[in-house]
C-alpha cells in the first residue's frame, strides 16, 4: 500500500491561511459604519451590540438586517475594540467582505475602468480615506497585497464613512503579479511619486482611453523598487513653490479626480 505524496509547504500554508480567513471576524463601530454594514446584504453579520440611544437611531437598519441586538449600558460597553474608539454606542461583529477575483472586478466591475493599487500602505485611516475617494470618483477597486497592508478594521471602516461596504477592497498575494495581470487586460500602470518622470496630466493624456491603474506607495518609502519597475510610467503631481507634498490619501484623491475626468 502506498501513501500519498506529502503536500508542498506552500500548499499547506495556503490551506492554513484560507481556513484562518474563513474564521476571521472584524468589529465595526460607529453609527455610520454599523448602519451601512447592516444595510449591506453582502455582509455576513454575527453579533450586534447597541445602547438604547444607538438603537433608536439605527432602528430602520436593524429591522432591515433582521438581527436581534444586544442592549448595552453606555457606561459598560463591553466589546473587543480599542479603548478610546469613538463607537457612539454601536458595534457590529462581521466577517470580511469577499469581492471575488481581481480579473472579474477589473473587466466587468461597476464604475470606470480605473483601479487604485496600494503598495504597503498600512495605516487604516489612509486606506479608509482612499476607499472613500475611490467610491466618489467611480473606481472599480482598491487593491493591496495580502500582507503588509491595512486589514479590514473598525478604524478603517469608520474613516471610509460607508465606502468599505460598497467599494471593492481586494487583497492579492503578489502586487507585481497583479500589476502584470492588469496590464494583460489592457490597463496602463501609472505610478505616483514626487520624483516622477512626467506630470500626471501628461501621463494620463498619453494613455488615451485605455483603462488606468494608479499605483501609490506608503508615506516615506514610497513605491518599492519592484513596483516602480513594473509601472509603465512613474508620474508626479506638480506642486507650487520650492517644496510641497501630499499624503497618500490626498494624492490618491487628486489622481483619481484627474483620471476620472481626463
Amino acid at each position: 500500500m502506498t501513501t500519498g505524496a506529502k503536500k508542498p509547504a506552500w500548499v499547506v500554508d495556503k490551506e492554513r491561511n484560507r481556513r484562518a480567513e474563513a474564521k476571521e471576524t472584524v468589529w465595526l463601530f460607529g453609527l455610520h459604519a454599523v448602519r451601512d454594514a447592516l444595510m449591506n446584504p453582502r455582509r455576513e453579520k454575527i453579533r450586534l451590540v447597541l445602547t438604547k440611544n444607538a438603537l433608536d437611531k439605527l432602528e430602520e437598519a436593524v429591522a432591515f438586517s433582521g438581527m436581534a441586538p444586544e442592549l448595552a449600558d453606555p457606561r459598560r460597553f463591553d466589546v473587543p475594540i480599542d479603548e478610546g474608539s469613538v463607537h457612539q454606542g454601536a458595534a457590529l461583529e462581521v466577517r470580511p467582505l469577499n469581492w471575488g477575483k481581481l480579473a472579474d472586478v477589473a473587466i466587468s466591475g461597476e464604475g470606470l475602468p480605473l483601479i487604485v493599487l496600494l503598495d504597503r500602505v498600512t495605516d487604516p485611516h489612509n486606506v479608509g480615506a482612499v476607499l472613500r475617494s475611490a467610491e466618489v470618483f467611480g473606481a472599480r477597486a482598491v487593491v493591496a497585497p495580502r500582507h503588509h497592508s491595512a486589514p479590514e478594521t473598525g478604524a478603517l471602516a469608520k474613516t471610509a464613512s460607508g465606502a468599505l461596504e460598497r467599494q471593492p477592497y481586494l487583497k492579492v498575494t503578489n502586487l507585481s503579479e497583479a500589476m502584470e495581470e492588469l496590464r494583460a487586460m489592457g490597463y496602463r500602470l501609472i505610478g505616483l511619486d514626487g520624483e516622477g518622470t512626467e506630470p500626471l496630466a501628461g501621463a494620463l493624456a498619453a494613455t488615451g482611453k485605455r483603462p488606468v491603474a494608479l499605483l501609490l506607495g506608503a508615506e516615506g518609502p514610497g513605491l518599492r523598487e519592484k513596483t516602480r519597475e513594473t509601472c509603465d510610467v512613474v508620474a508626479r503631481i506638480p506642486f507650487a513653490g520650492a517644496f510641497g507634498s501630499l499624503n497618500v490619501s490626498n494624492a490618491a484623491a487628486v489622481a483619481l479626480y484627474a483620471a476620472a475626468n481626463r
